[in-house]
């Protein structure tokens, strides 16, 4: 039975990826791993030597406990985990990748929300990837909310998306898409239905993508 993996920097994204695994691909399993300190000593240092070997030594723990493919679910640890995959073993992936295709096939002005800014400066760069290999030009719109991030950290969930989304409604009038940088904010995509372009979130476009790059070779 094919196992997704996942390395999360909070509790909160367990169930979320829980439940998209489980309606996506029912007959498989998945494996968790959270490790708060590792967003904690991003925010704080950057994605050090230090940092980034204990980000490879939770991967090699979910590969070994029997990830067929595992998928980084923190957006500031995603560049460095998804060049790991040689030394895993198995298929690592960023979970923002997909996310950040469609947005360059969205429009060229992308408003980038972030709560944290060592969010910034990976999805900024992932965005320019994604738009190099589609051979297109990008304009970044950064919109910063880091108040709200002290709602997460309390749990008021609620209260985090409300914010994001006030943040990325003040953006929306100037750009062709909005991009909300970490999965925690997927939730705010709901409040922001209404607005005549594209909010993308990660969590479900990155199962979808684990599924497909998994399924056919297992």
């Amino acid at each position: 039975m094919t196992t997704i993996g996942f390395l999360h920097t909070g509790d909160v994204h367990v169930s979320t990826f829980r439940r998209l695994r489980e309606e996506l691909a029912p007959g498989w399993q998945d494996l968790h791993i959270v490790d708060e300190s590792l967003l904690a000593d991003a925010r704080r240092e950057g994605v050090t030597p230090a940092v980034a070997a204990r980000v490879d030594a939770r991967l090699h723990e979910l590969a070994d406990g029997g990830a067929d493919i595992i998928v980084c679910t923190c957006s500031s640890l995603g560049d460095h985990a998804e060049g790991r995959t040689a030394d895993i073993g198995v298929p690592v992936l960023r979970a923002d990748r997909p996310m950040a295709e469609a947005a360059v096939a969205a429009g060229r002005r992308i408003a980038v929300v972030a709560t944290v800014d060592s969010t910034l400066g990976p999805t900024g760069n992932l965005l320019r990837d994604a738009a190099a290999r589609a051979g297109r030009e990008i304009a970044i719109v950064e919109v910063r909310c880091p108040e709200a991030f002290a709602l997460f950290e309390a749990g008021e969930l609620d209260a985090y998306a409300e914010m994001i989304a006030r943040k990325a409604r003040e953006a929306a009038p100037g750009v062709d898409v909005i991009v909300l940088a970490q999965p925690s904010a997927a939730p705010a995509a709901s409040l922001l239905a209404d607005l005549p372009i594209p909010v993308l979130a990660s969590p479900r476009t990155a199962v979808t993508r684990a599924i497909a790059e998994a399924g056919p070779t297992l």
